[in-house]
């Protein structure tokens, strides 16, 4: 019998629970009629939720402890902790990622399965060719992100993609190897290769309850993504550095020759305090890229785990 381990990050999404579950064993009757020899587990990371979400994952691994398993974080540590979590305690021969929320659509898993047993992919993941649904000002941002990293970083990141996903163990060994604190599953995910396929599909609302991820949230995961699988943003703070120096000296050789060839005292101090603010406000943007970095190196010298277990089963 071959497994298929399930991790499934929730945060207060007690009201999707069970019509996940539901939704997926169906899905599975189906799979297993055409496919006898798959087997499967879920691994449900519960993410510090405030609401009954625990109680809910409880109930059903009471109902179903054979398949059903969870592990549940003594505070929210966050989405990709979870991911790893639940990667480091998946025993399957294959590893799907996927919300709880219904988004990720379980009539999809099928033709995961067969890309990667019947086309020899290694990974299978979804991505969605539309956005409808979302706000616009959100959806202008996301294309705008996949366009600068794709542009400034070497691991190419597809737009669209989820991280719904079906991969193999050797896919999921690769990802358990790097150690790093500060994680960003979707360059994660491209950077280790391996041979891919994604699955187009339009986009589907929640099923239950509201995104736990607003505007300013998405933007702060944006830039740890940029910061994560890029060091162009440090040449572009030297470079603007540079641009800063040529204009300044620029404007000292053009101050110099207008005394000598007109005698006209450097006058007019608003123009000075301009210039003064200017090139402070360039200065404060460069080392605020630089402590962006540097925040990160500070977070991984710390050796601190990425999530702490309060239950487990």
């Amino acid at each position: 019998m071959k497994l298929i381990s399930i991790v499934i990050p929730c945060f207060n999404e007690a009201g999707n629970i069970s019509l996940y579950y539901l939704a997926m064993e169906k899905m599975y009757h189906k799979l297993q009629s055409q496919r006898d020899y798959l087997n499967h587990e879920y691994i449900f990371v519960d993410d510090g939720s405030s609401d009954e979400t625990l109680d809910e994952i409880e109930k059903l691994q009471e109902k179903d402890p054979s398949k059903v398993h969870y592990i549940s974080f003594s505070r929210n540590f966050g989405k990709e902790a979870a991911f790893l979590a639940g990667l480091q305690a998946s025993k399957g021969d294959y590893v799907a990622v996927m919300d709880v929320d219904l988004q990720d659509p379980p009539e999809m898993m099928p033709m995961m399965v067969s890309g990667i047993m019947d086309e020899g992919y290694d990974i299978v993941g979804c991505r969605r060719i539309d956005r409808s649904g979302e706000p616009i000002i959100r959806s202008f941002f996301a294309k705008l992100f996949y366009k600068f990293i794709n542009l400034i970083s070497k691991t190419k990141m597809v737009d669209g993609v989820r991280d719904y996903r079906l991969m193999t163990r050797q896919v999921v060994n690769a990802i358990l190897q790097m150690k790093e604190y500060n994680r960003f599953s979707k360059g994660i995910f491209s950077w280790v290769g391996f041979k891919t396929k994604y699955l187009p599909y339009k986009n589907i609302e929640r099923k239950s309850g509201k995104s736990h991820f607003n505007f300013w949230k998405l933007l702060n995961y944006s830039l740890d993504g940029i910061v994560d699988f890029s060091d162009v943003p440090l040449s572009i703070a030297s470079f603007v550095g540079i641009g800063s120096c040529i204009l300044a000296i620029l404007g000292i050789i053009f101050v110099i020759i207008r005394k000598l060839i007109f005698g006209d005292p450097v006058s007019g101090w608003a123009s000075l305090v301009t210039i003064i603010l200017f090139i402070g406000g360039i200065q404060l943007f460069c080392l605020g890229i630089v402590g962006k970095y540097i925040g990160r190196i500070y977070l991984e010298v710390k050796h601190r785990p990425n999530y702490v277990i309060k239950k487990k089963k």
